[in-house]
């Protein structure tokens, strides 16, 4: 096939212009040509061929006989439209005494035996001038002389490439075989050249061999994928004709990637497996995964080793969340499959979150006391109590937690760098406030708590004195929250005022403060013992006067006491070394769930009123005794029979 050379070209307005002017010529000329029944022609009405190339048009008519016999000869002639058939030049014939048009010769033939009634013709290198109307015309004997007006019309368009073709997915190594064959091709018309090209053979390609059909066997490789293979038939005019096939060639996934979008916006691109993604809480999140492979891998998504369901996905290979929370982290892995093999890709999903679910936790010993979540919150403990104090919060990283004491928080001071504070001797008896700190690169938060100390009361009393009305004594304890006070005249109980007025009780409180005063009027009993008892919800402490029989007082009817309080006092005064004080004591207390405390010297009660003044001239008496014992052990009093087990006291000067 020498000569073969590329076509340019494509479809004009021209040749749709003829094709639609045929169609309209045949709709107008269908009523104004009349065909004599006695001739008949059939033949394809329109034609079309590309140019260069060749076509064979079958034919066949009928004409009556009449004027002939089997050994008159038959002459068919093709004529285009605008040539007469007897002063023009057909395009073919068989009759060897009349010539052709020039432009024609050797590319029109008639293929037909008239005698046969065949009229067929061979069009070979089509050109677009041959584009139009043709007609045949019959001779035999001295009656047939016939035009078979417009026969048919050709169209002649421009050799154009055959459509490319992308064959299945082959497998690299394995044979396959490529058939090309050209649509165009009749037995009467010549056979075209094949040729193949592309990378996928030799740099050379194949020779041109003649064939209506051209088959190639190839081993393909995994460079050829993507890659064309084109089929060239060229004709002896210089016509070529191509076709162009696509190769797809299987490879397995590789490339693995996981692309991260945040917000709408690309943050990074993962190449790395087992990378360690941090994110947000709350914040939207989108992971795209993608792969090379041929053909494409079967994508899908599985978290802690659970396979997500496709059906929640739009596209497999994504993979949204559009809030992300705390239980969202872990690993998610994304699995590539492919009959030829297959990848995975994983990364650890970390949600940083700020500081929320701040609390305190009290420990008491080994036992969880109270857990508060509530910021503010003001506590009772009890003195001296040992307490732990337990502050956690949820957040990734974990917050930096500490504690610092006092108010405003702002302005206090740092007592601990961790989340645990320790007090092992409890809280001094003014209370506090607490703060946790929990401090994040994403947020801070803090809660605070007011301590507020609790103890068992502590009392400072009773006290006595005479008044011109009678005795009056007084009593005061300090506790938290402030105790309660009862006087206690032998076994009976003194509340309020007496309705025969021998005797007035008065309370008053302030703060951790009690006070209590009682006064007694009339005669008294010997031997008389007065107690004072003070008491809380966490215990209660009680002090006894117990007044000793002596020389009788006109105003008291009882005698006085044992020793003069004159002669008391001087001797005290002057330190005599000839005094010795003697003084037995006992205490009883109520049960208390912290154990006695006792107040020290330096505890007073508010100012009670002032002692009478005792008249000039008359002798100052001792009527009680009242002693105060600080951090005693407890102990049984040892003389049982002559002192009762409430509290006595006893002075005796030698």
């Amino acid at each position: 096939c020498p000569g073969a050379r590329q076509s340019q070209g494509s479809h004009s307005h021209w040749e749709l212009r003829m094709l639609l002017l045929f169609l309209l010529l045949s709709m107008l000329g269908a009523g104004s040509l009349k065909e004599d029944p006695d001739y008949h022609i059939q033949v394809q009405k329109s034609v079309s061929v590309q140019e260069g190339v060749c076509v064979f048009i079958p034919c066949t008519f009928s004409y009556p006989q009449n004027g002939w016999t089997e050994s008159t000869p038959a002459y068919g002639y093709w004529f285009e439209e605008r040539s007469h058939s007897t002063t023009g030049a057909p395009v073919a014939t068989n009759n060897l005494n009349r010539k052709v048009q020039g432009r024609v010769h050797g590319r029109f033939e008639f293929r037909g035996r008239p005698q046969n009634k065949d009229c067929s013709l061979v069009i070979r290198e089509a050109k677009k001038l041959d584009t139009g109307y043709y007609y045949f015309r019959v001779e035999r004997g001295s009656h047939v002389n016939h035009n078979f007006r417009r026969a048919f019309f050709l169209v002649v368009t421009a050799l154009t490439r055959g459509s490319d073709v992308v064959l299945e997915t082959l497998v690299p190594g394995w044979p396959v075989m490529v058939i090309c064959v050209f649509h165009w091709a009749f037995e009467e018309c010549p056979a075209p050249c094949f040729s193949w090209i592309g990378p996928a053979i030799s740099s050379q390609g194949t020779r041109p061999q003649p064939s209506h059909v051209s088959m190639l066997n190839l081993m393909l490789r995994l460079q050829d994928h993507d890659t064309d293979l084109t089929c060239q038939v060229s004709f002896s005019t210089g016509g070529l004709s191509t076709q162009t096939i696509g190769l797809s060639v299987a490879y397995p996934p590789e490339n693995l990637t996981v692309i991260v979008f945040q917000a709408n916006r690309t943050v990074l691109e993962i190449l790395r497996n087992d990378t360690s993604l941090p994110v947000l809480e709350g914040q939207s999140l989108r992971l795209v995964c993608v792969t090379l492979s041929n053909p494409p891998a079967r994508l899908n998504w599985a978290w802690k080793s659970r396979i997500l369901s496709l059906s929640q996905f739009s596209d497999p290979g994504v993979l949204e969340l559009p809030r992300v929370q705390m239980e969202h982290e872990g690993e998610f892995t994304c699995h590539a499959q492919h009959p030829l093999g297959s990848q995975h890709f994983s990364l650890s999903l970390s949600v940083h979150s700020a500081p929320q679910n701040l609390a305190i936790s009290i420990f008491q010993g080994n036992s969880t006391a109270l857990k508060i979540l509530q910021n503010n919150l003001s506590l009772p403990v009890l003195e001296g109590q040992p307490l732990q104090l337990f502050c956690a919060a949820d957040s990734n990283p974990p917050a930096h937690l500490s504690w610092s004491q006092g108010s405003p928080p702002l302005n206090n001071t740092l007592i601990s760098n961790t989340g645990v504070l320790e007090l092992p001797q409890g809280v001094s008896a003014g209370g506090g406030e607490f703060t946790c700190h929990a401090q994040h690169p994403l947020g801070s938060q803090r809660i605070s708590l007011s301590l507020s100390v609790h103890y068992p009361p502590q009392l400072l009393g009773p006290s006595c004195s005479w008044e011109a009305q009678g005795l009056h004594c007084s009593c005061c304890s300090r506790a938290q929250p402030a105790a309660s006070l009862h006087w206690w005249l032998g076994e009976g109980l003194q509340e309020g005022t007496d309705s025969q007025g021998s005797f007035t009780a008065t309370n008053s409180s302030a703060g951790p403060w009690a006070n209590s005063s009682l006064s007694l009027h009339g005669a008294l009993n010997s031997s008389l013992r007065l107690s004072c008892k003070a008491q809380n919800v966490y215990g209660a402490q009680s002090g006894t006067i117990l007044l000793l029989p002596g020389k009788p007082e006109p105003r008291t009817g009882f005698a006085l006491g044992a020793v003069v309080g004159a002669g008391v006092t001087a001797l005290l005064s002057l330190c005599s070394c000839f005094a010795f004080l003697r003084v037995k004591t006992c205490r009883k207390d109520a049960p208390s769930t912290l154990g006695p405390t006792l107040l020290s010297d330096r505890h007073e009660c508010p100012p009670a009123p002032a002692a009478t003044t005792p008249t000039s001239g008359e002798e100052e008496e001792l009527h009680y005794a009242s002693l105060s014992f600080h951090e005693l052990r407890h102990q049984e009093c040892k003389d049982q029979e002559a002192i009762s087990s409430t509290e006595y006291s006893e002075v005796k000067i030698h």
